[in-house]
Order: structure tokens, then sequence, then C-alpha cells
């Protein structure tokens, strides 16, 4: 018999027992708000970057060769990869959290911007390597443990200034724990420059 004429089934209705069930999903949204706000910034920092592609800036190089000497060349193409590099450095300043995934678009979006800029002939390719290796090192250190982090700042204190390094500690890093004492360790190391 498929129906149930007795009733015995009565009540069997899906009803909420408790609200933890809704603060989870409630979290879980938060979670989901956030990250989809870290991937508009992610996104921002990048067309900014694309944005520099997009200004044909070898072709400008060749344009200006017969006109303009190499060396004068250098000077008006050479703050491109500064800017580039100051805008990475400071877009995680402004970033709460951060996956791999997004690590990892970063350091491709600062590759293709080195192979960009070394494309150019009046641009110092090795001063736009330094740079952008620089970029790329940074960011990199988000997929470190803490504890690793902290050895590498001991041993490299000076290659980035105290506020990167701390900057390096407010991202959120699926993953990653930051003690609640983590700012006070990192400026005891910091306080030995």
């Amino acid at each position: 018999m498929l129906g149930n004429a007795s009733g015995k089934h009565k009540g069997h209705h899906h009803a909420r027992t408790s609200s933890v069930p809704s603060r989870n999903l409630a979290s879980f949204a938060n979670e989901y708000k956030k990250l989809a706000i870290d991937c508009l910034k992610v996104l921002r920092v990048e067309m900014q970057l694309e944005t520099i592609f997009h200004m044909q800036i070898t072709r400008r190089d060749e344009e200006m060769a017969p006109f303009v000497a190499g060396v004068k060349r250098n000077y008006i193409f050479g703050g491109i990869c500064a800017i580039a590099a100051n805008a990475f450095m400071k877009a995680l300043a402004d970033m709460k959290s951060i996956n791999l995934f997004g690590v990892q678009q970063i350091c491709r979006n600062s590759i293709a911007l080195e192979q960009a800029l070394t494309a150019i002939p009046s641009i110092d390719s090795e001063t736009v390597q330094q740079r952008l290796d620089r970029v790329r090192t940074y960011y990199e250190l988000l997929n470190m443990p803490f504890e690793a982090l902290l050895a590498f700042i001991t041993e490299h204190e000076n290659l980035f200034t105290t506020t990167e390094y701390t900057n390096l500690l407010k991202v959120q890093v699926h993953g990653r724990e930051i003690p609640a004492d983590a700012r006070d360790r990192l400026s005891e190391i910091l306080s030995h420059r």
C-alpha cells in the first residue's frame, strides 16, 4: 500500500531542530562574501596591470627610438616597473584574505609584466627582473606557515619594510594560523635592525 491511511507517519515534516545549521550557513555565506570581495580586489589589481600592457609601450619605445636617445628613453620608460612593483606591494595592504589561487595569479601577472617590460629595449631588464622577483617573493611568503615566515624574516629582515612584513600577518590565508602574539614576535625580530 503506497498511501498511509492510518496516519502513522504524520508529523514527519522537515522541521528546523536548532539554529546551529543556519548559523553555519550564515558563516559560510560571510566567508564567500569575503572571498568575493578579495577576488574583486585581485581582479582590480590585475586590470590595473593589464592597462600597462594595452598602452603598447613597446611600440611607443620603437617610435621614439629615432628621435630620443636610448638613455633618455630608459628614463622615460624606467619608472613603469617601479610603479607597477609598488602597486603590487601596496595592494596587499587592502586585502583581508587571499588563497593559493590568488597568490599564484598575482605571481603570474608579475611574470607577464616582467616579460612585457623586458621586451622594451630601453628598459634595464635586470632592474625589472629584480623588482618583480621581489614582488613574487613577497606574495609567496603568504603561503608559508607562520613559524617558517618568522625564520625567513629573521634571515632577511631588511628585504622588506616593517610595514610590508606586518601586512603579511594581517592577511588571512586559508590554512595558515597566525598566533595572537605574532606582531609582538615580528617586532622583536625587526627591532634588531
